[in-house]
């Protein structure tokens, strides 16, 4: 009779160990999958930037320096690698594209030139998409690192390779800029 228990202990302990393990593998794969959206959405970015530049190159060929420092961000945001990396040098690359968009202001011809407006249009229908997969991307971090910091996955989770993973957050000098009260000026 004791063998029967011990017996059925442990088969439920394995039972448990292996729904455990299932969970924590498919929240690892949800973390995988969401990183791979927030990352097909950057090399549309990515891609629609050099047509960007162009354009604002035909108006405002004197603006060397931001057509410049936006080719290298981009350059610099296409060799991040993981969401740490990756959410750095977007935050360049961002603060870049803000001051190549300024320039319209300054060009009135630009401002006006259809393809621009088109990519403009598409640049912001696309920072529309990464904002939807970062916060998909962050969401499913937390979810997988809560369950493998939880007790009783704790126990187990370090061992069995489940490590927490980053979230894709602002860089230091944007957060700052957003928590600075906006200047008004007359």
């Amino acid at each position: 009779m004791t063998g029967w228990i011990v017996l059925g202990v442990v088969v439920v302990l394995v039972l448990w160990l292996v729904v455990t393990y299932n969970r924590l593998v498919a929240l690892r794969q949800t973390t995988g999958q969401a990183w791979s959206d927030v990352d097909v959405q950057l090399k549309q970015r990515h891609d629609l930037i050099p047509n960007l530049v162009e354009t604002v190159k035909g108006y405002a060929s004197h603006e060397r320096g931001t057509l410049e420092g936006v080719v290298q961000a981009r350059n610099a945001a296409l060799g991040a690698r993981g969401p740490e990396q990756a959410a750095a040098a977007e935050g360049a690359l961002g603060a870049a594209l803000g001051r190549l968009m300024a320039l319209s202001e300054a060009y009135p011809d630009l401002k006006a030139n259809q393809n621009f407006l088109q990519l403009q249009s598409e640049l912001g229908d696309i920072e529309n998409k990464i904002a939807a997969a970062r916060r998909f991307f962050n969401n499913a971090v937390a979810e997988y690192n809560s369950a493998i910091q939880q007790i009783p996955a704790v126990l187990f989770s370090g061992a069995l390779g489940f490590l927490p993973r980053g979230f894709f957050e602002l860089p230091e000098a944007e957060r700052a800029a957003i928590a600075a009260p906006p200047q008004v000026k007359f």
